[in-house]
């Protein structure tokens, strides 16, 4: 039989790749996937983020161009003989670019963990009325959303707000710097608290209320529409030709569902990242009127998701490395392996419930349900015999009841489950899925839980060609089947018992936290 081979833009599909690229909170990550579904070669880049304040979280634009370049090129050279039919993009959302006239950065991107527009959120409630936000936008105001570091920004740094002439979000920036058009997606602006959710086209009203300007804000298009070619510039230093279509992308969050193959009413996400989140998929703009979860436009056309989110999930597990996990370190180094491998296998000696011990994973605040930024975290029921492995388990199980907070508002507001899955960086880790899977009661499936949503991107850049169709089947035939993680029967039933005691801990500790955050301000002061 003679084989005939498929061609497209004039080369041959056998040699064809698409590029995801995440631009994430802790680096950029590229994925070359090859039509097929299978991953051709995959390379991260790294970059720092800088807390000059208290609550503060800047990074450096700059800094994610340089790493795209790099994985990019690392991809390629991994990738071999290939052609590049198309690029999408992702990245952690809300993050606040502010460019003047020439398109410059004019100053270290307020990123989505920042808290520091804690008072503008308030005051964008006491004027216009929250009721009134969440209609216009479907999302309550919150110091994480780009608007409140607009206006942070417009109140403290008056001489640098008034050069503003673009805002865009992190991702949409390295757009800018590949192709030289401005634009975002629908997913990424639900993000901003300018969108007209519902609509998925930019508020009107919400902008005319905050005092800024429209025409500051970039068109806006569907995710898998292409918005840019590669120019001559971004072509010479990526090492590929010019012209390559660029599609819009999405954020992170509908970006890594898409990857996951969520992109049906029923579906529902876990995300294992620096922060964690439960998303699920709608046919319709689902609000909570409480405004404890978000609403945003999904990836898919004609879908929507509600989402809560954990602020520090793997970031939780990331600062315990960091800060106490020094020996731990050292020991992985000197075996050459992982440290998250020897935290696991720590965790994994200790019974589910920590032997009485509980974690509030609030580091860095909470989004939802709480929506409080001054909660903070801590170690409840500590006693002498905890070892560093109580504390690394406890984290797990902390972070997976944070997590079904969110999920107990979804179901209360009647979204039902017909399929779980995981992805992100925590996912890896078994002993963290089967933790998860039995606080929640339901088996979860992790499907390329390392690629999370560069290869969503990937997905939207291959519709934006035409080389993938735009139904769920077409998506899961590139995803194949991944791993499935039943909940232990033994774990649920303590689960079930620790998890009012996990909700009432952040009830009983909440003044006590708001107190202790005043306290430290006069000192700090």
């Amino acid at each position: 039989m003679v084989r005939e081979d498929r061609w497209i833009g004039g080369v041959c599909v056998d040699r064809q790749v698409v590029l995801g690229i995440d631009v994430g909170t802790s680096g950029t990550k590229v994925v070359a996937v090859r039509l097929d579904g299978t991953i051709a070669a995959v390379a991260s880049a790294g970059y720092e983020m800088e807390t000059p304040k208290p609550g503060y979280a800047e990074q450096d634009p700059e800094d994610w161009w340089v790493a795209t370049v790099t994985a990019v090129r690392d991809v390629l050279a991994q990738a071999g003989d290939v052609a590049v039919a198309g690029i999408g993009l992702s990245g952690q959302m809300h993050g606040l670019v502010p460019l003047d006239k020439d398109g410059c950065v004019i100053r270290p991107s307020i990123i989505w963990c920042d808290l520091r527009s804690a008072a503008e959120a308030a005051e964008l409630e006491r004027r216009i009325g929250r009721d009134t936000v969440i209609r216009l936008t479907e999302n309550p105001p919150l110091p994480n959303f780009t608007l409140t570091k607009l206006l942070w920004m417009r109140k403290h740094e008056p001489d640098l707000y008034g050069r503003i002439d673009k805002v865009l979000l992190p991702k949409d920036y390295v757009r800018y710097r590949l192709t030289d058009t401005f634009a975002m997606d629908v997913s990424d602006a639900s993000g901003t608290l300018m969108l007209d959710v519902a609509k998925r086209a930019w508020s009107e009203d919400m902008c005319t209320a905050a005092d800024v300007p429209l025409d500051w804000l970039p068109p806006v298009y569907e995710s898998n529409e292409v918005v840019g070619h590669l120019s001559a510039d971004a072509a010479r230093r990526l090492g590929l030709p010019p012209g390559v279509p660029v599609v819009a992308g999405a954020g992170d969050q509908a970006a890594g569902a898409t990857g996951l193959g969520i992109v049906e009413p029923g579906t529902v996400s876990a995300v294992f990242g620096t922060s964690g989140v439960v998303l699920a998929v709608t046919d319709r703009s689902l609000r909570d009127p409480g405004g404890r979860l978000h609403t945003f436009c999904h990836a898919s056309r004609g879908r929507w998701f509600v989402m809560g989110v954990t602020q520090a999930a793997g970031g939780s597990l990331q600062w315990y490395r960091n800060r106490l996990g020094q020996m731990e370190q050292a020991v992985a180094a000197r075996a050459g392996d992982d440290v998250y491998t020897l935290l696991m296998q720590e965790a994994e000696t200790v019974p589910p419930g920590a032997d009485g011990l509980l974690f509030l994973p609030y580091l860095l605040g909470e989004r939802s349900p709480h929506l409080d930024p001054q909660a903070r975290g801590a170690w409840m029921g500590l006693q002498w015999q905890h070892t560093a492995a109580h504390l690394v388990r406890a984290i797990l199980e902390g972070v997976s009841f944070s997590l079904r907070d969110c999920w107990e508002v979804m179901r209360q507001m009647g979204v039902t489950p017909s399929d779980w899955r995981a992805s992100g960086g925590g996912a890896n880790g078994r002993l963290w899925m089967e933790v998860f899977a039995s606080v929640m009661g339901h088996p979860v499936q992790v499907l390329q839980a390392s690629h999370g949503p560069a290869l969503g991107a990937a997905i939207l850049a291959a519709q934006g060609v035409g080389a993938l169709s735009q139904d769920a089947a077409s998506i899961q035939r590139w995803l194949g089947s991944g791993t499935n993680v039943e909940p232990r029967t033994d774990w649920m039933e303590r689960y079930n018992r620790l998890y009012p005691l996990f909700q009432k801990g952040y009830r009983a500790t909440k003044d006590l936290m708001h107190d202790l955050n005043t306290l430290a301000g006069r000192w700090q002061g």
